[in-house]
């Protein structure tokens, strides 16, 4: 399934020549130890929000493209609500809560309704990539394969390749790649690839864990000429 307000993008290749030559032993001892600590960190987590800056790349042109922003999420009982205000180059307001993903274009005073309920277990999956997600949970949906650990903004984290267990979902990105600070139950970095070489690497900076959330700050505020689309 395709997301309004994400591009994937890169190779496949460069997993094999990121992949770690360490013994599957030693691997799965590392990607368990992580599953155990996400799941730790999942069940005290309520919620979190960050700066963002998400770099989209295209292969076929050749260009990179930046949008900046704040992020939050929130667990509302056994489901996670997400909301984004892009401030640069262009505002956008992204909202998805039950089972409904809402992108709001004010300069083109166009909303677009995505309705993922059919969907929402794995769109939760991808959603909470690192932030909020149990290790359990990110088994279920991804093979994971563990590339050791790096410092990234003196956080040192698990960077984790991930393959979609679900042929769908491959047809939109091959893997993606995380750098999750288990303890916290967060991610600092995500990379994502597609098939036909695209490539988006998100970055989350300013990370605030189970504070107050202030919502009026993304809200969706329509006008009565707003556009309405359901792709």
């Amino acid at each position: 399934m395709r997301f309004a307000f994400v591009k994937f993008t890169a190779t496949a290749a460069l997993t094999l020549a990121a992949f770690s030559a360490r013994p599957a032993s030693a691997q799965n001892t590392d990607v368990q130890k992580i599953v155990q600590q996400m799941d730790a960190a999942a069940a005290k987590f309520q919620s979190a929000t960050a700066d963002l800056r998400w770099d989209n790349y295209e292969r076929v042109v050749r260009e990179t493209t930046t949008q900046t922003g704040i992020i939050y999420f929130q667990k509302k009982g056994n489901a996670t609500e997400m909301g984004a205000v892009i401030q640069k180059p262009a505002k956008k307001v992204v909202a998805y809560t039950g089972g409904q993903l809402k992108l709001y274009e004010p300069n083109i005073d166009q909303l677009t309704l995505i309705d993922t309920s059919k969907n929402q277990s794995q769109v939760e999956s991808f959603l909470t990539l690192g932030f909020g997600g149990s290790g359990t949970a990110l088994e279920k949906q991804w093979t994971i394969t563990s590339q050791g650990t790096e410092t990234i903004e003196g956080v040192q984290t698990a960077k984790l390749d991930l393959v979609p267990k679900q042929e769908s979902v491959k047809n939109t990105f091959t893997h993606a790649v995380i750098w999750v600070d288990p303890a916290r139950g967060v991610s600092l970095k995500q990379q994502f690839f597609t098939p036909s070489g695209d490539q988006r690497i998100n970055f989350y900076t300013n990370i605030k864990i189970n504070g107050k959330v202030d919502t009026k700050a993304f809200e969706i505020k329509t006008t009565s000429k707003t556009t309405v689309k359901r792709p």
